[in-house]
């Protein structure tokens, strides 16, 4: 068991330390300008100028995936970050506090469950319009919901330990037991969800980017070079394979490190 969480760890954190250096690094640089069109270069075959060839508007495809690298984690990783720490807080507030609260919240929380997450974010992005803001609130709309459930079975189980009966005993507000005690206990488990969320928004982003509901162009994303390539995968068969090799590594890295992380926080993992 060891071996294999070992082995899941090397490969899953290589396979996404890449993906992030590479998006960190074309922040401040790129072979060429990812958005410069040369006409008389387009749909040029991999060579030594241009590694992965050109697009159709003669734009270098390696430095338009590392810019699709690090438009797509930033978006993910922000709808992470909203819908964890949204879903956490109301998970929080809804098992701890129980009655009235925990029915109000929860039956929200189950309306928003009962449509399908790309559904939801594609209803939301009709209404916010197709751009990077908009594409974070409709994901962390439709992934916050996953976070709820999990956080409120958590907490349910914690209300009933012997330190929370302590701290009310003792005087603390509910409040204070919520942060003090509850919140703590509830990262284990939110890491690991966390961790699979980002593969999924991942994938959404660029499902969403592939409809045309994402990032506009000519800003490049996985998803939207994607689209783009669809009428050359004959002539021009890099421009689809490139992009869906990252997304394709980049999800087997996230999905084997999340697997280890959920064996090395799991109590009942065997030694």
């Amino acid at each position: 068991m060891k071996k294999r969480i070992k082995t899941h760890t090397l490969i899953g954190g290589t396979l996404v330390a890449l993906v992030l250096l590479l998006a960190v690094v074309a922040v401040v640089w790129t072979p060429y300008n990812p958005l410069a069109l040369d006409l008389r270069g387009k749909l040029q075959p991999p060579s030594m100028a241009h590694w992965l060839g050109t697009d159709e508007f003669g734009r270098d495809v390696v430095s338009r995936a590392m810019r699709g690298a690090s438009t797509s984690c930033l978006v993910a990783l922000l709808t992470v970050l909203v819908a964890t720490a949204a879903g956490t807080v109301v998970g929080v507030v809804a098992g701890f506090l129980r009655g009235w609260t925990d029915r109000v919240l929860m039956a929200l929380n189950d309306t928003l469950l009962a449509f399908p997450g790309l559904l939801l974010a594609l209803g939301v992005m009709v209404i916010v319009g197709a751009n990077q803001w908009g594409i974070v609130l409709a994901l962390s709309m439709s992934y916050a919901p996953s976070v709820v459930r999990v956080v409120r079975g958590t907490v349910l189980s914690l209300r009933e330990r012997e330190y929370v009966e302590a701290s009310r005993m003792i005087g603390n507000a509910e409040g204070y037991t919520m942060w003090r005690h509850i919140l703590p206990n509830c990262v284990a488990p939110v890491a690991v969800l966390a961790t699979s969320m980002f593969g999924w928004v991942l994938l959404s982003e660029s499902a969403l980017s592939f409809l045309g509901l994402g990032v506009p162009p000519p800003a490049p994303t996985w998803g939207n070079m994607l689209s783009s390539a669809r009428p050359y995968m004959a002539s021009a068969v890099w421009l689809c394979v490139v992009p869906g090799l990252c997304i394709a590594f980049t999800l087997l890295g996230i999905n084997l490190l999340g697997e280890s992380l959920r064996d090395r926080l799991d109590p009942r993992t065997e030694k």
